[in-house]
């Protein structure tokens, strides 16, 4: 028992140190962006961390398999450049016997990824769409950059100003292009003003001392007017319930025959045993002689990996594709680890260079 609390320990101190440093690195990455749309004014600076943090659940389906596969191949491989594992050996205890000490570590991490993967990545997703869409609707006119076309409400209406106060949200020398129907209706106004509204509100759009111009698709009935004041009605914009099978529950997908339906499914729930299979390849991958850097059982490491992560990839695509059917899906590919782990078990020094 003592043993294994040590090498659990061991394993756990660069785990939670990894996952930290991956979720830093990928919270950066996605700072970048929602804080760049931020700037445009397509999103509200509230709604930012919020975006944030959902992305950042959905990447720890693949930040905690990853983080706990590096783990083993750090602390083991310490083990055998300090001679530890040499002294495991002289006391009776075997490469077996370590691997059952990192066994209920990874059990546990498998179960928290299966969870984030069947119930918090579809929980994540739908709220990411349900956020963006309450953006989109909720836009200031206000952060809009002069001179630059503005699409509302999925390309429906275009925007142009050449000027905007910042202060009081006036536009000057504005384009607006609408579509109705078979025409096309452009107003060009000296002055425009459009307020600021929250999501589910009516949007009108003020425009003062301009020409209207609909322009006919199929003929020549065009209509020119001029006007001193008009308004215009945006009509509000609805919650988008288009089918996305990133945030169906996964039950939904369970019960789906589609093939990209079937290939989501498997996805989601392989991701335990992908984390398995990995914590399982760690152990002898991080064999090596003592005093041995630890750069060749990385690169080995990292070669298994993006060769697992590829494999999945590729038969995801091909069940997608109706390529494979739903059985075997994706699931041959996890034949090939654990046929790796077997080789690699019964031929203890096949990856490891004795001196």
């Amino acid at each position: 028992m003592v043993l294994s609390r040590y090498i659990t320990a061991e394993i756990a101190r660069p785990l939670f140190l990894g996952v930290s440093l991956l979720v830093v690195v990928f919270t950066g990455y996605s700072s970048a962006v929602r804080l760049g749309q931020a700037a445009d004014g397509f999103i509200a600076m509230p709604a930012v961390a919020r975006l944030i943090g959902l992305n950042t659940i959905v990447a720890l389906e693949v930040l905690l398999p990853t983080a706990l596969y590096l783990s083993i191949i750090s602390s083991l491989s310490r083990f055998y450049r300090d001679s530890e594992m040499a002294a495991m050996r002289a006391a009776g205890i075997g490469e077996t016997r370590i691997l059952r000490s990192t066994v209920l570590l990874s059990v546990l991490i498998a179960i928290l990824v299966g969870v984030i993967s069947v119930y918090g990545r579809p929980w994540a997703y739908r709220e990411i769409y349900r956020i963006e869409a309450e953006a989109r609707a909720e836009f200031d006119i206000r952060k809009i950059q002069p001179s630059q076309f503005l699409e509302l409400q999925d390309s429906k209406y275009v925007l142009f100003a050449r000027a905007v106060d910042k202060k009081s949200g006036g536009l000057k020398e504005v384009f607006l292009q609408t579509e109705l129907g078979e025409k096309i209706q452009v107003l060009y106004a000296q002055e425009a003003f459009l307020p600021p509204v929250r999501f589910g509100e009516a949007r009108t759009f003020e425009l003062f001392d301009g020409y209207g111009y609909l322009l006919d698709r199929l003929g020549g009935k065009d209509i020119t007017l001029r006007y001193k004041e008009m308004i215009v009605h945006i009509p509000t914009e609805e919650l988008d319930t288009s089918y996305r099978r990133k945030a169906e529950p996964t039950i939904n997908l369970f019960n789906s025959e589609a093939p990209k339906d079937i290939a989501e499914f498997q996805w989601r729930v392989s991701t335990p045993l992908a984390t398995l299979a990995l914590a399982l390849l760690a152990v002898p991958l991080s064999r090596s002689a003592p005093r041995e850097g630890r750069h060749r059982s990385f690169f080995l490491a990292i070669l298994v990996y993006v060769g697992l992560f590829n494999m999945t990839s590729v038969a995801r695509t091909w069940v997608e594709e109706s390529k494979v059917a739903s059985f075997p899906g994706i699931w041959w590919i996890y034949i090939f680890p654990l046929l790796l782990f077997a080789i690699l078990m019964l031929a203890p020094g096949w990856a490891r260079r004795r001196r």
